[in-house]
Order: C-alpha cells, then sequence, then structure tokens
C-alpha cells in the first residue's frame, strides 16, 4: 500500500485537469447530439470570448496563436526525447536523480496542457461545429430548400463573371501590372464586418485586426490564405499572399470569431461583406474569391459542354491574371527560403486539414468550402432569377 502511494503520490495535482478534460468531452458529445444546444450556445455564450480574452489577444500586433502552436510542437519534442532518456535509464538500471523529478513536474504541466486546451477548444471551435447551417438560421434568400437548375447556376456565374470582368479594368495598377490598395485593408475588412452585423446578428460586436502569419512563407507553401487560432481568438492571414486575396480572407477569417466554422458559410459573409461594401476593389475581391467555384461548377452542370459553357460571358485575360494565389516574385522567395519541399508540406496540410474537418462532422471535408455555391444560389433567388 505505500509502495501504491508513493507511485501515485508523484503525480497529485492532476485531478483538475483530468475533470476540465472530460468536461470537453461530455461537451463534445452534447454537441454532437444537440443542434439546439450549440444553436443557443453560439447565440449567447460564445461572442464571450471574443469580448473578454479575444480584446486581451488584439493588443498584441503578432499572432499570439501562431507562436502557441510552434510552442506546443517544442514542448511535444522535448517530452518525446525525455520519455526516451527516461525509459533508458530504467533499463539501464541507473540510481534515480534529480532528473525524474523534474520528469514528473514536466509531465504534470503537459496534463494540464492538454486539459485546458481541450475545453478552451470545446468551446472556441468544438461546439461551433454543430450549429443549424446558416440558411436555417437566417433564411438566407428564400429560406426554402430546393434544387436549382443550370439556368439559374449560369445566371449567377454569367453575373459574377461580368461584374468581375468590368472591376479587373477599374483596378489600379503598378508598373508591373500589379493591383495595390491604398487604403487600410484592416480597418476596411473590419467596418464590412460590423456592418454584417446588421445581416447577421451573430456578426455585431467587436472585432480585432486581422493579423500576418510570422511565418506566412511557411503557410503560403500550404497554399493557406489565413488562419483562425481558436485558443487566441485571432484572425491571421498570409501576408506574402496576393492583395486581392486579402478582403475576403480578412472577412474570413473573422467571421469564424463570430462562431462561423464553417468554410463554406465563411466564405459567403465574406462574399457579401466585400460584394457590398462600396469599395470597388473590396468587391472585386468578393467576384474573385468565388470565381473558380462558381465557373467549375456551371460547367459540370453543362454536362461539361465546351461549345455551350462558350456561348456565355468569357473570362477576361486581366482576370485570369489576377486570379493568382502568389505573384511570381513571391513564390520565388517562398521557394528560395524554403525549408521542406513545397509539395510535401502542402500533402501534409491537406491531411491535418481534411482530417480535422472530418472530425468536426464535416464529411466532405475540404470539398465543403465549394458549397458556398449552394449558398450563393439561394442569396440571389429572387434577385437574378
Amino acid at each position: 500500500m505505500n509502495k501504491f502511494k508513493m507511485k501515485t503520490g508523484k503525480y497529485k495535482g492532476i485531478k483538475i485537469p483530468c475533470f476540465l478534460f472530460l468536461a470537453a468531452v461530455l461537451l463534445n458529445i452534447i454537441g454532437w447530439n444537440s443542434q439546439r444546444f450549440c444553436d443557443w450556445y453560439v447565440e449567447n455564450i460564445f461572442p464571450f470570448w471574443v469580448e473578454t480574452y479575444g480584446r486581451i489577444t488584439g493588443l498584441f500586433s503578432f499572432s499570439i496563436g501562431e507562436w502557441l502552436l510552434y510552442l506546443a510542437v517544442l514542448l511535444i519534442c522535448i517530452l518525446l526525447l525525455w520519455s526516451i532518456w527516461e525509459a533508458c535509464k530504467k533499463i539501464l538500471k541507473r540510481t534515480k536523480d534529480q532528473s525524474s523529478k523534474y520528469y514528473v513536474g514536466y509531465v504534470k504541466f503537459i496534463i494540464w496542457t492538454v486539459g485546458i486546451v481541450s475545453l478552451l477548444m470545446t468551446f472556441t471551435c468544438f461546439l461551433t461545429f454543430h450549429v443549424s447551417p446558416i440558411y436555417e438560421r437566417y433564411l438566407v434568400g428564400t429560406g426554402v430548400e430546393r434544387e436549382y437548375d443550370l439556368a439559374e447556376i449560369e445566371a449567377l456565374r454569367d453575373y459574377v463573371v461580368t461584374r468581375a470582368n468590368a472591376l479587373a479594368q477599374e483596378m489600379k495598377r503598378d508598373e508591373s501590372g500589379y493591383l495595390i490598395y491604398d487604403g487600410d485593408l484592416k480597418e476596411q475588412a473590419k467596418k464590412q464586418m460590423r456592418r454584417m452585423g446588421n445581416v447577421f446578428p451573430t456578426l455585431k460586436g467587436y472585432y480585432p485586426n486581422p493579423k500576418p502569419l510570422y511565418t506566412s512563407d511557411f503557410f503560403s507553401q500550404q497554399y493557406m490564405t489565413g488562419y483562425y487560432f481558436p485558443f487566441s481568438m485571432e484572425a491571421n492571414y498570409n501576408s506574402q499572399m496576393y492583395v486581392i486575396n486579402m478582403p475576403t480572407t480578412m472577412c474570413h477569417e473573422l467571421s469564424h470569431l463570430k462562431g462561423f466554422l464553417y468554410e463554406d458559410e465563411a466564405n459567403f459573409i465574406a462574399y457579401l461583406a466585400c460584394v457590398d461594401s462600396g469599395d470597388s476593389f473590396f468587391e472585386y475581391s468578393a467576384y474573385m474569391s468565388i470565381l473558380y467555384y462558381l465557373d467549375s461548377d456551371f460547367y459540370e452542370a453543362t454536362g461539361q459542354n465546351a461549345a455551350y459553357y462558350y456561348q456565355h460571358p468569357v473570362i477576361s485575360d486581366q482576370v485570369i491574371e489576377d486570379d493568382k494565389f502568389l505573384t511570381p516574385e513571391a513564390w520565388e522567395e517562398v521557394e528560395k527560403d524554403a525549408v521542406f519541399d513545397t509539395e510535401f508540406v502542402k500533402a501534409a496540410s491537406d491531411m491535418v486539414v481534411e482530417t480535422n474537418l472530418t472530425i468536426n462532422g464535416v464529411e466532405d471535408g475540404k470539398i465543403s468550402y465549394s458549397r458556398v455555391v449552394d449558398l450563393l444560389l439561394r442569396y440571389y433567388d429572387g434577385i437574378l432569377y
């Protein structure tokens, strides 16, 4: 009995983090089984997080969440190496020393971290994956669920293509032909998101500044335009990407701070925030953000009939030129400083994103991004057709 007490005594003080972890598990079980609970939570409790510690992390110009992520990787690596060292000492039957005490303390620290992060991620991320679809909560468009036919898809696609082609000629450019924006992108994005609060009440309230990712080169290799860190309530964007992507990316990531975790819904909100902004650059960014999804769906709806497809407005060469993730010069910088091969990083990133979405109930993974077309068809029902 004494021997048992001695062994368990080493790990006293872990009841609370274990309780936190179990509470997170219980809340996730409730979330998976009660959409009504999740809806109530997002409407009434979730805003508390961005209004409190989201304001605190928002005081810093750098992304706290990004550095916490790197710190977590470092701590895990240290734990693994330390565990191997402790195992080797036992195998070699070396006498105990002070390092064992420090090892136990380190393990306790990791357990506390896991408990806190699990509960925090449940509050700021996991539960929001189980809310009702945006069209049920806010009756987007007609609010009537129905199938849309080829004529309606082509009407929406032709409208977007025509508007994008026209705006491409109005944009301000530098001597290389690259788009430039003279205003404050962050302030304009926050302004438009606050305006969207009149459409979707959940979007009302405080917005911190979107923050550039310090390792934007690495995120460029993942083809990521932005990232939401739920454990720090921060909206982050890739500072290396082409500027036309920034308005919708910032609005997209800011929408996550208000509980819209589904990527298609965040794309939809970002589109609406930018397209009706009164700022032609933001409007152009809106059309560019959904052009690929819409054009692809239209072509598929024609049965991949090229002759029929080309009877409709053609995407201009200028729009095609503007539709880029990074400029060639930016890509050159990324590849020059890359530690890992871009194809490897992209594949690993896709696997992580797919896994995360699938675990949280988004069965079609990254394909879910393209569901924004369905929301747009609902929105323009009664306007374009």
